[in-house]
């Protein structure tokens, strides 16, 4: 039976609040997904807490909602176990900058192949506006009873020192845009990030539609390419990279939008499949409780198992 864009949608209608980004960012999910002709019941989606975490209840797809900052080492065991189904890791800004850093720096430097989406509108939204790690020092938005004490946290900078192999940014208002930075995310061979710039229209008066609508243009309408060189040095690659990622290049007049960095290196997968003998083909989730599967998960725990 041929997929309809509607096959990935569920019964149930989002609780959002009128005017919030989470609404594109569900809508270019599943615009990608069908584009990919990704079978809903091979595509798994992994959430945390938080406004963005309900995303999972409104795809028609596998969904897992987790703990607080907890989506990334979850989804990564879902690839684990089957490296055969497409995986897709989403976080808020709070959620996934706050308590899920440490999780965030790990998977990068692991390189598992799934994606990983951020609800970026630099506050908690479900606990009533709160700062997140991604406000700026000194900005005070209408939840704020005095300006935010603290300096925000630059998710490009992060997955770029962490070792993310595919790092972009969207807005959730274009959403026909972003569908298309998450197919190619999802194309991608290693982990890839979209930090997804979007208003709160309940708790952020700073960073509304009308502000962002002059700011956003897309690095690919300039000439971009973010292919980067298995020959270029650190250097090179941390001056490219840099273009996107100081204080001006993020909020400045102009805020760039698109595919910043991508590198073609071995997933976390593969490189596994050295270690184990029939990995990634002989996954955990193709052989039957017990026996061997318990030998492969003990392996891949790191621990020493009798022969």
């Amino acid at each position: 039976m041929e997929l309809k864009l509607a096959d990935y949608k569920s019964d149930l209608a989002p609780d959002w609040c009128p005017g919030c980004g989470d609404y594109g960012i569900l809508s270019a999910l599943q615009m990608a997904l069908y584009k990919l002709k990704i079978e809903p019941s091979r595509a798994v989606l992994v959430s945390g807490i938080g406004c963005s975490a309900k995303t999972v209840h409104y795809a028609a797809t596998y969904g897992i909602h987790t703990l607080h900052g907890r989506p990334l080492p979850v989804a990564q065991g879902v690839k684990l176990a089957n490296p055969e189904l497409s995986v897709i890791a989403m976080a808020g800004d709070g959620d996934g900058m706050g308590i899920g850093a440490g999780h965030f720096i790990g998977a990068g430097r692991r390189n598992p192949d799934l994606l990983y989406l951020i609800f970026n509108n630099a506050v908690y939204g479900m606990t009533k506006g709160q700062a997140s790690p991604t406000l700026e020092l000194g900005a005070q938005p209408k939840s704020l009873a005095r300006p935010n004490i603290q300096n925000k946290v630059n998710p490009l900078m992060l997955a770029f020192a962490a070792g993310f192999t595919f790092i972009a940014r969207g807005y959730a208002y274009d959403v026909k845009k972003l569908a298309h930075l998450m197919e190619l995310g999802l194309r991608h061979r290693g982990l890839a990030m979209i930090d997804v710039l979007q208003p709160c229209p309940t708790y952020n008066n700073l960073h509304t539609r009308e502000w962002f609508a002059p700011r956003i243009y897309d690095v690919a309408a300039e000439g971009y390419d973010p292919l980067v060189p298995r020959e270029m040095s650190d250097e090179e690659r941390a001056e490219r990279m840099g273009r996107f990622t100081t204080k001006a290049g993020e909020w400045g007049e102009r805020i760039p939008t698109g595919v910043f960095w991508q590198a073609q290196l071995p997933s976390f997968e593969e490189r596994l499949g050295e270690y184990l003998p029939g990995y990634p083909a002989d996954a955990p989730a193709s052989r039957p409780p017990g026996g061997e599967a318990e030998r492969v998960s003990a392996l891949m725990r790191g621990h020493r198992v009798a022969q």
